[in-house]
């Protein structure tokens, strides 16, 4: 057996069992060629402070050993016209998986975030809102998986001002993607062993539209007896959320409210900064920040929260089966956050960008350098 196999498989079973209490990854039934045993991702730098988390994220990665490269698009509000996006577009499609920080929209232009979603059919946008020991927060034990449509809803971009001062915007539901959304809310239940899928809408006002997604999920519930299902309104959702959230268990909703609340959700357990999500289709998937916030307004302090695209990075690589290293940077992060406390100042600390991930960079060499060390004393034993 070479090197490389050796290694990989004693620091499967060193993460694996030092660190279990903290797992949680997503398999995803997607594969993606590796040429020559590499994995390229598209990789796409945004705004505000992400471009200089996403050179951090890179550094993590190199040293967690995993083997992929990044073929790196300038898409944002200063390069976002339909040549930059097609670019973009083509890169997600040949190498199928993208990591990509929040990109700014600007007034009067459409959103690439969402051209990005639509055009590549990224039906279902997952965020995992759990609690992490270490951070102060006024509720514990949140562990929610909210699940929200991604094509549709109130971001179909279909408005006009029919006469001077009165707009239209249409709001688009479909039963097809209604389904959609929730045949994948009570696979992932299944295969997550969650034990309730709610249904967040406002039927008893928007009849028709929330009242049709509403009944889509009802029926597919049935399909799924051993999952218990409910339907709650959106309003009280908020409400509940901020009461007593460890109610929920996976939630599915339409487009505008996974927004609203899966900013809220982030808010419950520490906020932006330690949020990952992930935006998935049937041939291609993006990896991002659960709450897709640009932080413009501390870019380059040095001050900004590298977690959530770490986080989403090993998603990421979670997603092209090198779940050894998805699990390492995801249990350094955690290890950093929870046991040693670095924390940056939206967690109420007065680390830096830089010290946290040297903290998370250091974490990770210890675990590679005891594995190596294993494997020696193991070769010389043979």
């Amino acid at each position: 057996m070479s090197f490389s196999r050796n290694l990989g498989k004693l620091l499967s079973w060193q993460v694996n069992n030092e660190f279990s209490r903290y797992t949680y990854s997503y398999s995803s039934n997607f594969t993606h060629e590796a040429y020559g045993g590499r994995h390229t991702v598209t990789l796409l730098p945004g705004d505000g402070v992400g471009p200089e988390l996403i050179g951090h994220v890179k550094e993590v990665i190199r040293f967690s050993g995993a083997p992929i490269d990044f073929e790196t698009i300038n898409l944002d509000a200063d390069h976002g016209d339909e040549d930059y996006l097609s670019h973009a577009m083509l890169a997600i499609k040949r190498n199928g998986v993208a990591l990509k920080a929040p990109i700014e929209t600007k007034q009067g232009s459409k959103s690439k975030n969402v051209e990005l979603r639509t055009k590549l059919d990224l039906f279902a946008n997952i965020i995992h809102i759990k609690s992490i020991p270490g951070i102060a927060t006024r509720h514990h034990d949140i562990d929610i998986h909210i699940i929200r449509e991604n094509t549709e809803g109130e971001y179909s971009n279909l408005e006009h001002e029919s006469v001077p001062g009165v707009v239209e915007n249409l709001k688009i539901i479909t039963a097809e993607k209604s389904t959609r959304i929730a045949k994948f809310a009570f696979d992932y239940a299944v295969k997550h062993n969650r034990r309730k899928v709610t249904a967040i809408h406002k039927a008893n006002i928007m009849k028709l539209g929330d009242g049709l997604f509403l009944e889509c999920c009802t029926n597919m519930s049935k399909l799924y007896p051993a999952i218990e299902f409910e339907g709650m309104i959106v309003d009280n959702c908020s409400m509940q959320m901020v009461s007593k959230p460890q109610q929920f268990d996976v939630m599915v909703m339409p487009n505008l409210y996974g927004n609203i609340i899966g900013n809220l959700g982030a808010g419950l357990i520490g906020g932006p900064g330690i949020v990952s999500g992930m935006n998935l289709g049937d041939q291609f998937a993006i990896f991002e920040t659960g709450t897709r916030n640009s932080g413009r307004s501390i870019q380059g302090k040095n001050i900004a929260n590298p977690a959530a695209m770490l986080l989403a990075s090993s998603q990421m690589l979670d997603h092209l089966g090198l779940k050894d290293h998805g699990k390492l940077i995801r249990e350094s992060v955690k290890k950093v956050i929870s046991e040693e406390k670095i924390h940056t100042p939206d967690l109420g600390g007065q680390a830096t960008t830089l010290q946290v991930v040297q903290a998370i960079v250091k974490d990770i060499k210890e675990k590679t350098q005891q594995c190596l060390c294993l494997y020696i004393l193991g070769y010389r034993s043979n």
